[in-house]
């Protein structure tokens, strides 16, 4: 009869762990949650730095100091081709540029509404600083997901979303 009672008690033991464990992974609890990184990195008279265009889509942004060309390059999920090349030119957005001009520029997350349709705006904010000045200026990328898909050529142009200063006087090197 005790070995009975052990049976019954250890088998429903292992039973309530077992339904447990299928519910902790039924509603997500041992899911490895998602990390996005992004890298930003800048030399003399160029800066690069990634940032998310879809749920699994990178882009890659690179600003000429020089110039001030912005150019966004996307590689086709497809066929491994860069496929998606965009390009605007910031020194229109900036009232006072040092000389030579010196930026910065990092990417961020938003969740500004994409619209609806096959080209929405990507989840990437593209920040650009003038140093000299302290303007910034926000940028963001209309990313066609239809042409990504079907491995098309697309190209555009980014669309300035914000414009601000952080810095009251302009700051001249000597």
């Amino acid at each position: 009869m005790l070995q009975r009672v052990c049976n019954h008690t250890a088998l429903l033991v292992v039973g309530v762990a077992l339904g447990a464990a299928l519910t902790a992974g039924w509603h997500g609890v041992t899911a490895t949650p998602q990390a996005h990184a992004v890298a930003t990195h800048g030399s003399d008279n160029f800066a690069i730095a990634t940032g998310l265009v879809d749920d699994e889509i990178e882009a890659l942004y690179f600003l000429d100091y020089l110039t001030g060309d912005l150019r966004a390059a996307i590689v086709n999920r497809r066929n491994g081709q860069f496929t998606g090349y965009f390009r605007y030119n910031v020194m229109q957005d900036f009232e006072v540029v040092g000389d030579p001009a010196r930026f910065l520029m990092v990417t961020g997350m938003a969740n500004l509404p994409r619209g609806s349709g096959p080209t929405q705006i990507g989840k990437a904010l593209i920040y650009v600083a003038e140093a000299s000045s302290g303007q910034v200026a926000a940028y963001v990328l209309p990313f066609n997901s239809t042409l990504n898909a079907s491995g098309a050529l697309q190209s555009g142009t980014f669309v300035r979303v914000a414009r601000g200063s952080f810095r009251d006087v302009f700051v001249r090197d000597e």
